[in-house]
């Protein structure tokens, strides 16, 4: 479209998230794309209103101004009001006078007056145009009542035509809120400044589709509850005066770049986006993601130089960085994926409909500013189809896969499993495994059940671990791990892979890892071993420890199998989805189909679950139930009184207790003792032992502030060093002496250990 001797782009009306989006193409025009500050902008913009339908509209520049929502409305009333007028000519002959009354010569000067108001003004300056109308207006009214006050003839016809149109006028939103805000100030406001207050956009690199979404009626009543740094982004995290769930809010280096970044980046990416990584696979990428940021900045600084651009040293290697993570990367959901306060991350359909909210470990579920696109969800699925050789389409709608680079697993969606589109899940595994102490730290657990798990651990006992997703079962479960001895083979089967086995190996343990064909496949990969057959390879592999990421079919079966036989060697343990050691027994007896006999191969059923004190919306993971597995029963374990509570969580006073007189019925501590030979105040002394060391542990880190101490690297350390002060006490003396044991470690986790990690903190403070 030409305005004046200029042209301004075409525009499209794009579909996205259910929200019709009207884009516009600066990218030759003169004019600046603002609708504030630029009256042919805000013409062409008008003219495009009358002709089609937006819930949004764009202005595509190097980078894009995207106008919400709400403004969009506003201006959609205002060409509706052009439609208006045009189709009732407030400016025709019977609108502008009484010809019998009045000077018919007043009627052309009357007509300029109503097409430059109802016409010419509105089409790109409305807010003038209203002022002018009230000048008109006013000056009317005066001239009217100087007729009646002077006892002449008059006509209200042209007064009447100014009211109704005033009327129309202030009928639409913009007009109606400009009047609140003039209401409210003392001296009347410059009109770029009204614009300026209504029409501020949202800016945003024209090659990213995803949207940040900032402000807000109630943004000042916000409550900032954290803020963070991840990859150069600013995080932060409110709490809305009017909404159950947190706000995530994330702000990148690339959307408050300078033009002339913004212009060097989108000039950039065209270049390298030829490059589509293929089958060798995204982690192959990840591990040359620097060879591509040292071309890229190659790249940038060609482009400065040729566009006698400045830029420094430090703006090439942002802007490489940024190029980067939207080619060979995940895009904006990279940030996201990089913050490992961050467990989940959901993006339902229709994409781009809401904005895409996460779980976060200390603020639970929260909404972020993040809007996605329906592009960015085709290209996420080309990169994940690609990496993982699998199909994903409406034959196959399902597709489950690891992003070992982010030690991620993404579980994507389709039609028509999927009727209204694709919908994403992340699921975020913690790098580093948690650890018992840490659980002491945040109340998970209590150092007595902390060191009565660590104590059946050591004795090889078979446990489940159960609750519902998200209780911690699977962090529960890693905890555990770090408890079987260095010198003890672990054999690891996932079909998610969310426990740590890279870390565990790094500090020392002997694991390995079998990964089995994912639950939510709907077409059986070749290449994909069963859950059940990777289970009987495992029970191949020699005497080792074994561990179920999740029981959840038929490999129920092998595992009790060969628990019953004792052909799984050493500790057997595992998680199911369940919410108590009854449910656990109904899920593997009655769904799963293992018999009654075989089940009873399970020694003990630990229990976790979110706890909301006192209605309280926000949760707390706690280990609620620690159960003992009778074998003298034979149909019905809770009616034969087969399930055994050894502790009970109290919410009442936050803590789980211990059932001394169901202790008295424990066949296993029977059991133990036989095997073992420790008497029973030998094996409390244990147990109270390895209670007393998780807390010590704990205390150090306050006392210190060395949090560090309490992760798997340092508190496996701590763990094997008193096992090997124990070790040393039975060799020299035949017996332990917890006092004297307990004494000795302490003496060197806090003179070693905790000593090193101050000295390398303040190291790290100093630089």
């Amino acid at each position: 479209m030409k305005i004046g001797r200029y042209e301004i782009g075409d525009y499209v009306v794009k579909e996205e998230g259910g929200k019709k989006h009207l884009i516009i193409d600066f990218r030759e025009s003169p004019y600046s794309p603002s609708i504030a500050d630029e009256w042919a902008t805000r013409y062409y913009v008008l003219y495009a209103l009358r002709e089609v339908e937006a819930d949004l509209i764009v202005l595509a520049e190097v980078y894009e101004r995207v106008y919400n929502e709400k403004q969009t409305k506003l201006l959609s009333e205002i060409a509706a009001l052009i439609e208006k007028f045009e189709a009732e000519t407030p400016w025709s002959y019977s609108h502008l006078g009484e010809k019998n009354v009045e000077d018919e010569k007043l009627f052309a000067d009357r007509h300029d007056v109503i097409v430059k108001i109802t016409h010419d003004l509105l089409s790109y300056d409305p807010i003038t145009a209203y002022f002018t109308l009230l000048q008109e207006a006013k000056k009317e009214r005066e001239r009217v009542d100087s007729l009646i006050k002077a006892g002449e003839k008059f006509s209200e016809v042209y007064l009447n035509n100014l009211k109704k149109i005033k009327t129309a006028f202030e009928d639409t939103q913009l007009i109606a809120e400009i009047k609140t805000v003039l209401s409210k100030l003392t001296k009347a406001p410059k009109v770029n400044d009204l614009y300026k207050m209504f029409f501020e956009a949202e800016i945003k690199p024209a090659f990213i589709g995803s949207r940040l979404l900032f402000g807000g009626e109630e943004e000042e009543k916000l409550e900032l509850l954290d803020e963070y740094t991840v990859k150069e982004s600013s995080v932060q995290i409110f709490a809305h005066p009017n909404k159950t769930e947190n706000m995530y809010m994330v702000n990148t280096p690339e959307y408050s770049l300078p033009p002339d970044e913004y212009f060097i980046l989108s000039k950039a990416r065209e270049v390298v986006a030829g490059y589509r990584p293929g089958k060798t696979s995204l982690s192959t990428v990840a591990k040359s993601r620097r060879y591509f940021e040292r071309i890229y900045q190659s790249t940038i600084a060609d482009i400065a130089k040729e566009n006698n651009i400045h830029i420094t040293k430090d703006e090439i290697q942002q802007l490489a960085v940024i190029v980067a993570r939207y080619t060979v990367g995940y895009g904006i959901l990279e940030i996201l994926l990089s913050d490992r306060k961050i467990t989940d991350i959901y993006l339902d359909s229709p994409i781009g409909q809401r904005p895409l909210y996460i779980v976060h470990s200390d603020f639970g579920q929260c909404q972020t500013n993040i809007l996605y696109t329906e592009d960015e969800a085709q290209a996420m699925i080309s990169k994940l189809r690609a990496s993982s050789g699998r199909p994903f389409d409406e034959s196959h709608p399902v597709l489950d896969f690891d992003l070992p680079d982010l030690d991620t697993r993404v579980a994507v969606i389709g039609p028509p499993l999927a009727p209204d589109g694709v919908a994403f899940a992340f699921r975020l595994h913690k790098v580093t495994p948690w650890t018992l102490s840490q659980f002491l730290d945040v109340k998970f657990l209590s150092p007595l059940s902390a060191g009565l798990l660590s104590f059946f651990i050591d004795n090889q006992s078979t446990m489940l671990v159960c609750g519902s997703r998200g209780s911690g079962k699977t962090s529960l479960l890693s905890s555990l791990l770090l408890e079987i001895t260095q010198d003890t083979r672990i054999l690891v089967q996932e079909d998610t892979m969310e426990l740590p086995v890279p870390y565990m190996k790094g500090i020392g343990f002997n694991v390995q890892r079998l990964k089995t064909r994912s639950p939510l496949s709907i077409s059986k990969i070749e290449t994909e071993v069963a859950p059940e057959e990777s289970l009987r390879t495992a029970l191949r592999l020699g005497d080792s420890a074994l561990c179920l990421g999740e029981v959840r079919s038929l490999e129920a079966k092998v595992l009790y199998e060969a628990m019953r036989i004792g052909a799984a060697g050493n500790v057997v343990i595992g998680t199911i989805h369940a919410d108590s050691a009854y449910s656990v027994w109904d899920r593997v007896v009655n769904d799963l189909e293992v018999p009654t006999t075989s089940f009873k191969a399970t020694d003990l059923v630990v229990v976790a679950r979110p706890i909301r004190f006192s209605g309280s919306l926000k949760k707390h993971r706690r280990v609620v139930q620690i159960t003992e597995v009778k074998k003298h029963w034979i149909t019905d374990p809770e009616e034969e009184g087969g399930l055994l509570d050894l502790m009970l969580y109290d919410a009442k006073k936050d803590e789980i207790e211990l059932l001394e007189d169901n202790i008295k019925e424990s066949e296993l501590f029977s059991k133990i003792s036989r095997l073992s030979g420790m008497t029973y105040d030998d094996i409390w002394n244990e147990i109270n032992l390895r209670a007393d060391s998780k807390q010590y542990l704990v205390d150090l880190k306050n006392e210190f502030k060395i949090p560090n101490l309490l992760e798997a690297e340092n508190s496996v350390q701590a763990h094997s060093k008193l096992l090997l002060i124990k070790e040393q006490q039975i060799r020299e003396h035949g017996s332990v002496d917890v006092t004297q044991a307990l004494g000795q470690w302490k003496n060197w986790v806090r003179n070693h250990l905790a000593r090193k990690l101050v000295k390398s903190q303040l190291k790290k403070s100093a630089e």
